[in-house]
């Protein structure tokens, strides 16, 4: 007996509305029925292609490592984006995007309850490096070796 895949995930939302139209407005994810909890009326299902990310309120910090990674179908234009709304985030993983050898970029990103989100995208040579200024590949700032120089996010490709 093993896992087949991921189901959803699940973060929290300072305001569950505002939160919502990131997604929607960002990511193009849509609002799904729900059902009702026991504990609270405050979550929210949203579809992400042929997954589910679930919202609910909660106040308080979110976690700093802690993210889900999506792929987008135009990864120059949502750079454009999250660098227009000022969403980028270089801290936590010191690098708002990095490539990785084996060849996938991953950008980071805050919604606005701090959940930090990684935008992914399989091909590097794809991106106009005019357009997409901010990457830094990985390899330079932690050498890739063994294992590590051919680990993707795209299994199967």
């Amino acid at each position: 007996m093993r896992a087949s895949r991921f189901n959803h995930v699940s973060v929290q939302a300072l305001d569950l509305e505002e939160s919502v139209r990131f997604y929607v407005e960002l990511f193009g994810a849509e609002r799904i029925p729900t059902p009702k909890f026991p504990h609270t009326d405050d979550v929210v299902w949203l579809k992400l292609g042929d997954q589910q990310l679930h919202l609910f309120k909660k106040d308080g910090e979110a976690p700093v490592y802690h993210h889900f990674g999506v792929d987008v179908d135009d990864f120059e234009a949502m750079y454009l984006r999250v660098k227009e709304l000022g969403l980028l985030d270089g801290e936590t993983f010191a690098a708002k995007i990095w490539e990785h050898p084996a060849g996938w970029l991953q950008m980071y990103i805050r919604d606005p309850a701090g959940n930090l989100v990684e935008i992914d995208w399989p091909d590097p040579s794809a991106v106009d490096r005019s357009v997409v200024t901010e990457i830094q590949k990985m390899d330079e700032a932690a050498p890739q070796t063994g294992d590590a120089a051919v680990a993707t996010l795209y299994l199967g490709r």
